[in-house]
């Protein structure tokens, strides 16, 4: 699904009622018949009053055609106009004489918070006061009224998008933005919706269809494009019957160190549940009785060092190598990097202290081989690229710093995402149980296994994202957010395989809150 911006929409929506010969007006009604669609469905004429609130432009206009289609099925609807400007569009315009026409009720003109309802904690608010033309911060008392509306137990569901959120800005001012239960969306999720400062006023959303021009949404570059099962499930390699262990490569994991050497053992654990046919772990010798005893499977070598790894040497060719994991940050963990920057062949996955000895020694930049995969977390991306001034400020300059040193950055977080020159990947699973130890060091060694078995380094990377945040899904389900632990992770990881081919339940929504 593709992610575009508040311009790119309304363009779209113009080559749609030209190339269909419809009106905007018509576009509206579409529109909100589809919200009113969505509704009736699920409140099957209960008499539950239902708060409309709505502004004076075309989001405010949605709201209107919502408030007619439910008046005229029945329903119990109270219509407020935030009437803070004598500015209106035409389609709000006409739509506001056309409920006058179905209702003795008029839509009551707000002008004050004087002018503020009374709303039952049973009931519904319908938030149509602001779209995504929105280009300032709400003020005044249309400030207010969000806050007026935020403090209300009754459920608030947006059109659209929570009123105050921008789709592809910063938030002008976090304290004049509804708080949406849930936000039923045009066309295709806004960017906004995704990104840590803007995401929390939208726990939750659908994205409704309303037949925006197909031709125009496929040939138009995106914002963004959100990975979801459909485009998972294609990314999948079928396995031939006459395959052997050979076929499926060899992964070298890069790590540990004294009292840390249990993030390389579940890196190793990764990227043999991801399907590598081969894993060697690289050690310093503390770790070897560990690693055999954790994970038999495995291969382990080790250097001179006793506590830390001092130096890469090692005749394997491996198909991929995971190096960072608990690896340490000492002079001589700095100067094995630089050392294997140079001579590595094989694609390499960069996370834990690998990528804060890069941030401490800039000059190990220089020696990046192209194509590498590097997976900070929050904290290490700003040791990376430095300090952002928002979370679109922090895009940019991600972008930048991959397309600079011809890179892959997989920034992770809820919603992890996947950065290549100009490009930007959404994950769309994972949830908060992930936040625990070790999670990241399980992601780095499951993109090395696909790596491994031959998937492309962008692809290794987003498809590893997506079944590391599924099995993390999957475990949620079985044991609740709190007692996930890492290591459950990586087990689960067949489970996320399998899950890929299963059939979704009608209305079910993926969302993201990786935070490993």
């Amino acid at each position: 699904m593709k992610i575009f911006s508040a311009e790119q929409l309304h363009q779209a929506d113009k080559v749609t009622t030209e190339k269909e010969g419809i009106s905007s007006l018509d576009l509206m009604e579409r529109a909100g018949t589809q919200i009113f669609n969505w509704l009736h469905h699920r409140m099957q004429g209960a008499q539950v009053p239902v708060h409309i609130f709505c502004g004076i432009g075309n989001n405010g206009g949605d709201g209107l055609v919502v408030g007619r289609l439910l008046i005229e099925h029945g329903y119990k609807v109270h219509v407020y106009i935030a009437n803070f400007t004598d500015k209106r569009s035409k389609c709000f315009l006409i739509n506001y004489d056309r409920i006058k026409s179905v209702t003795k009720k008029w839509p009551v003109l707000m002008t004050s918070s004087a002018d503020f309802p009374e709303i039952h904690p049973d009931d519904v608010i319908i938030d149509a006061i602001f779209g995504i033309g929105l280009n300032r911060a709400p003020e005044g008392w249309v400030k207010e009224l969000i806050q007026y509306l935020n403090a209300q137990k009754a459920f608030r569901l947006s059109i659209d998008i929570p009123s105050g959120l921008h789709a592809n800005q910063p938030i002008a001012d976090p304290e004049a933005v509804i708080e949406a239960n849930h936000t039923l969306t045009f066309q295709t999720p806004k960017l906004s919706f995704f990104l840590p400062e803007s995401g929390k006023f939208v726990p939750y959303y659908e994205a409704i269809d309303i037949g925006l021009d197909q031709e125009f949404l496929d040939k138009t570059e995106p914002l963004a494009q959100l990975i979801l099962k459909p485009a998972a499930r294609q990314f999948y390699k079928q396995r031939e019957k006459y395959a052997h262990k050979g076929d499926f490569g060899h992964v070298l994991i890069i790590g540990g160190s004294i009292g840390k050497i249990g993030a390389a053992v579940l890196s190793t654990r990764a990227a043999y549940r991801m399907g590598a046919g081969l894993v060697t772990a690289y050690l310093p010798k503390c770790g070897v009785s560990v690693m055999q005893t954790a994970v038999p499977e495995a291969m382990v070598i080790y250097g001179s060092g006793e506590e830390y790894v001092s130096e890469f040497e090692t005749d394997l060719k491996p198909d991929a190598i995971a190096v960072g994991m608990g690896l340490g940050t000492t002079a001589e963990v700095v100067q094995a990097l630089k050392a294997l920057f140079k001579s590595a062949e094989a694609p390499l996955v960069i996370d834990a202290d690998a990528l804060n000895c890069i941030s401490a020694n800039k000059d190990l930049l220089k020696l990046l081989p192209k194509n590498s995969i590097l997976t900070p977390h929050p904290g290490e991306l700003e040791r990376l690229i430095g300090k952002w001034k928002d979370d679109y400020d922090k895009l940019e300059k991600t972008k930048k710093f991959a397309a600079k040193h011809k890179c892959i950055v997989l920034i992770k977080g809820a919603n992890s995402m996947v950065v290549i020159n100009d490009k930007l990947y959404i994950n769309t699973t994972g949830n908060p149980g992930m936040a625990t130890g070790g999670s990241g060091d399980v992601l780095s060694g499951m993109i090395a296994g696909l790596l491994a078995q031959g998937y492309d380094t962008l692809l290794a990377t987003i498809f590893a994202a997506y079944l590391h945040g599924s099995s993390g899904n999957i475990l949620a389900q079985q044991q609740g957010f709190e007692s996930i632990m890492a290591g459950d992770i990586a087990e689960g990881i067949g489970a996320a395989y399998l899950a890929l081919f299963e059939a979704e339940p009608p209305q079910q929504q993926e969302e993201s809150q990786d935070s490993s």
